[in-house]
């Protein structure tokens, strides 16, 4: 094999670090961002606040002036945001807005500049859900009043801390007394025995249900608890708690017949039960677990202007989530003055404080381009409602701004427009599109109101199948196959007829 040399020419793409943070920024929901802010501020001298009262001198406020396009129409921010001013003076204060209006070519004005600052006394919705009293502490608190002795006070209380937020006992008593003596049989006895006392103090304490092992005796101690309700027929608890004993599968599917020929009772009496038993509570822990909320912040706020035919939509970024951020001039100016030992590293934490801003900056500009082309893409939402909403891709956004598809789904992800009907994710108002009669197209989150809205209507004693429900569909023009409706129900968690059916 004969050795030779030869030239080869071409091109490859390298993430520089700025672009890398500039992408992982972009696809940041804004409480990662606000961690990333207060991450780099404690990692970077040179990055600080930007004062409420200092003057803007770099944000997004420029990009409120509208261009002219050829056609004498506007776009709503126009050209990719400029990088930055001056390296030796920059800083953010990012605020800006832009409207939609029908077709006149009249843009709104600025956002308004107020900006609502975390103070430490403010209190916290998250910590306001974890205030509450717990289960295990309103457990402990019934049993001080209990006369036990000092073994059966600390079976009860192993007890009691061994539920699941739901109020349940997953783990056997005899497996916890084998944990607790695993070589002594017959203290494994005796701890059994114990635990079986304790249970049953624990299952007489408040909330009702609480210490059960599955579901079924769950509702059956809730069962025997109404047993003194005089607006409780005998007959019917009495068919429920034969009801509970049967395999919980058969009361899930509202099996009438079956539950019926095993319990020995009538149909109509088996669905009294039913009926008495949906009014049960099957977690009795549920108004004690500490449910974390999802605050959901929208970094996108859209407001309607004018009445009628003239309403007009003003998009502008929610100044409440914007960092104001700024190179600290003192350090900067300080570095640039004296350059000694450690000044190239000094320097390098100066460059990245003024590619943070920026990214930053060029972060909230794009949210705000993708919201204005969306906002303008789905005017007929804005105006009427989910049921008037067109079918729309990233694509379609992506060609318009001249941006790549990717770039658009990082900016749909997680971040969120509040809008006259509430506040949405950006990725709601992209659907596909299903065929009318007429050619045209409908969006499938149309689709899924008109569903909802069906279902809301119907009978509740004869509800709704799907291939009903398709041919409804088929009756307003639009060609939805039953899987396609199944598929959107259960999106919608809508159950499906048969459990919808009210007995």
């Amino acid at each position: 094999m004969k050795q030779g040399l030869s030239l080869r020419v071409s091109q490859h793409l390298a993430l520089t670090p700025q672009l890398q943070q500039s992408i992982r920024l972009l696809q940041l929901s804004t409480l990662e961002l606000a961690q990333e802010v207060e991450q780099m501020l404690d990692d970077n001298p040179f990055l600080e606040l930007n004062p409420e009262d200092a003057p803007e001198e770099f944000g997004i406020k420029q990009l409120d002036a509208p261009a002219a396009s050829d056609d004498g129409q506007h776009d709503a921010v126009g050209a990719e945001p400029e990088a930055a001013a001056h390296d030796d003076d920059q800083s953010w204060d990012g605020d800006g807005s832009t409207e939609v209006v029908p077709d006149d070519g009249e843009w709104g004005g600025e956002a308004p500049a107020k900006r609502v600052n975390g103070e430490d006394d403010n209190v916290d919705a998250t910590e306001l859900a974890r205030g509450g009293e717990t289960l295990q502490d309103h457990l402990h608190r019934q049993a001080l009043s209990l006369r036990l002795g000092q073994e059966d006070r600390v079976a009860l209380r192993y007890l009691i801390e061994s539920l699941n937020d739901d109020g349940y006992l997953e783990e056997p008593l005899d497996a916890m007394a084998a944990g607790l003596a695993p070589h002594d049989l017959e203290e494994q006895e005796e701890l059994t025995h114990r635990f079986t006392v304790a249970l049953g103090l624990l299952q007489s304490l408040e909330p009702t249900g609480v210490g059960a092992r599955d579901l079924g005796e769950c509702l059956r101690l809730q069962l025997r608890a109404l047993a003194d309700d005089d607006t409780i027929d005998d007959d019917g608890r009495t068919a429920a708690l034969a009801i509970c004993a049967q395999p919980i599968e058969l009361l899930a599917k509202r099996d009438v017949k079956k539950l019926a020929s095993l319990c020995g009772q009538g149909e109509a009496q088996v669905k009294a039960a039913i009926a008495l038993i949906t009014r049960l509570e099957p977690k009795p822990g549920r108004r004690f677990v500490n449910v974390e909320r999802n605050i959901v912040v929208p970094d996108v706020l859209v407001t309607s202007v004018g009445r009628g035919s003239q309403v007009r939509f003003r998009v502008q970024l929610n100044p409440d989530v914007m960092p104001r951020l700024r190179v600290h001039d003192v350090y900067a100016g300080a570095l640039k003055a004296h350059k000694g030992e450690g000044h190239q590293a000094l320097q390098q934490r100066l460059q990245e404080a003024r590619w943070f801003i920026k990214n930053i900056q060029q972060r909230f500009d794009t949210i705000l381009r993708v919201s204005s082309a969306i906002v303008e893409r789905q005017r007929n939402f804005f105006v009427h409602g989910e049921l008037a909403m067109r079918p729309l891709v990233l694509r379609e956004i992506a060609d318009e701004l001249g941006l790549h598809e990717s770039t658009i789904s990082r900016v749909t992800t997680a971040k969120y427009m509040s809008t006259p009907y509430g506040t949405f994710e950006l990725k709601y108002f992209f659907g596909s599109a299903l065929g009318t009669e007429t050619g045209g197209n409908a969006s499938s989150t149309a689709v899924r109101a008109l569903i909802k809205q069906f279902v809301a209507a119907e009978s509740t004693k004869k509800p709704l199948s799907d291939s009903q429900i398709s041919d409804m569909l088929k009756e307003q023009g639009i060609e939805c196959a039953r899987r396609t409706v199944a598929k959107y129900r259960d999106a919608l968690r809508i159950a499906p007829a048969s459990l919808r059916k009210a007995l």
